[in-house]
């Protein structure tokens, strides 16, 4: 599908506007970039958000030098579609890397990153993450206690968290203890369910290691049908009021699962933000 035609398709829909992937193939021609702003903003919508995964935790110092020249060309991705937020990861949770040393280069890398956000106004979003699709390892700040420690370690005006509830579900721990952990520097949250085909938690955590991207038993579902509890994640959401953008993750079985997740969520925004119409 061309970035054209999936625009087309994406602004039929009750949204406000596009999350972006920096990945998309046509997105290598940086003359593309103003042309699929503007076909969006002609339809009436925005690109707040650009969707890109660094890996940051690399031992190799000019690996992540690499990296962060990678995340500086995405955040110039993101000023020049129109966007506010531009996701970090923390990068691969590799077998020989300490919490500790891990935590020190994610950390270091972002904070090399922050300097040249804030001077495009760009704020960078770290994800409670699962997986990259190109990568080996899952996300080296999966777990809760990994996460909170990086964000902690990281004081920025244009720094803030992207929560995701489901892949807390996957890290096997709750999502609301951890939002209420983290929920006073959440700005941008993605609003998904997921489910597994097969099989337990268990069974995803002895695939997880050593194969690139997701494994095959993960599925995403359509919102409001698994098990995350979008009352309680509103409502603290709404305690410490969170104004931000709410990103939909779903439409793998088609536009109309999309919609509906769509519809969902929008009826949820009108209970806790009834002056977001």
């Amino acid at each position: 599908m061309k970035v054209t035609e999936w625009i087309d398709l994406a602004t039929s829909l009750e949204v406000d506007g596009l999350e972006w992937y920096a990945g998309f193939l046509e997105m290598a021609d940086n003359s593309n970039w103003e042309l699929f702003r503007k076909r969006v903003e002609e339809k009436g919508k925005e690109i707040p958000m650009l969707c890109c995964s660094p890996d940051f935790t690399h031992p190799d110092k000019s690996f992540r030098q690499n990296e962060i020249k990678k995340q500086k060309h995405w955040i110039e991705m993101t000023k020049a579609l129109g966007g506010s937020y531009c996701r970090v990861l923390s990068g691969q949770k590799r077998p020989e890397l300490s919490m500790k040393e891990g935590i020190e280069l994610a950390a270091e890398s972002i904070e090399a990153c922050l300097p040249y956000a804030s001077e495009r106004g760009i704020t960078l979003i770290l994800e409670n993450h699962y997986k990259d699709d190109f990568w080996e390892y899952p996300e080296f700040a999966q777990k809760m206690e990994v996460f909170c420690k990086l964000v902690s370690s990281l004081d920025h005006p244009n720094f803030g968290v992207n929560y995701d509830p489901s892949n807390a579900f996957l890290a096997g721990e709750d999502p609301m203890e951890l939002l209420k952990k983290v929920s006073s520097r959440v700005v941008t949250m993605h609003a998904s369910d997921r489910y597994l085909l097969e099989g337990t938690l268990d069974d995803l955590r002895n695939e997880e290691d050593g194969v690139l991207g997701y494994a095959k038993r993960l599925r995403h579902g359509e919102i409001g049908k698994g098990l995350n509890d979008y009352d309680a994640i509103f409502t603290e959401l709404k305690r410490v009021n969170f104004d931000g953008w709410i990103s939909i993750e779903d439409g793998v079985d088609g536009m109309e699962q999309l919609e509906r997740s769509v519809v969902f969520l929008r009826k949820k925004i009108r209970v806790y933000w009834p002056e977001f119409k």
